[in-house]
């Protein structure tokens, strides 16, 4: 009776994808500490503001990491590679400067959903370019390997 042989699985898990995910954890600790000590022990002068933006950059940047990494392994097609953890760390730090953006533009009480829209949008349009000057040369690299 001939053995079945199955095909080998592909790794839908690079293993840079486990250093980003310890590093979405130390982001979202780091971050999320932070802010919390920064609003426990702080008075609300201009140098905690500058502070307090950093701070939720970073916990948004690790709070998002995962879910970015699961949209890029579910979109990506089965027969290309996931993208690089680059792009993935690159993907949640826009996603975390979009939401430092809004908080900032709060303050003044400027933000309204029309400009959370084109902030967005011109987010999504450079990783957009980005990913399009990208992804020839990593098709490229996958050939020649």
């Amino acid at each position: 009776m001939a053995r079945q042989q199955r095909a080998p699985a592909a790794s839908t898990f690079p293993p840079d994808h486990a250093g980003l995910l310890i590093a979405s954890v130390l982001l979202i600790v780091g971050g999320g500490g932070g802010i919390l000590a920064l609003i426990l022990t702080q008075e609300p002068f201009i140098g905690q503001r500058w502070l307090f933006m950093l701070l939720l950059n970073l916990a948004v940047t690790g709070l998002v990491m995962p879910l970015m990494r699961y949209v890029n392994a579910r979109l990506t097609p089965a027969s290309r590679a996931v993208p690089p953890s680059g792009v993935i760390v690159r993907q949640s730090v826009w996603f975390g400067l979009f939401v430092v953006s809004c908080a900032w533009l709060q303050i003044p009480r400027v933000l309204s959903p029309p400009i959370m829209f084109f902030l967005a949008l011109a987010f999504i349009i450079v990783e957009v370019f980005l990913r399009s000057r990208e992804i020839p040369h990593e098709r490229l690299n996958d050939d020649d390997a």
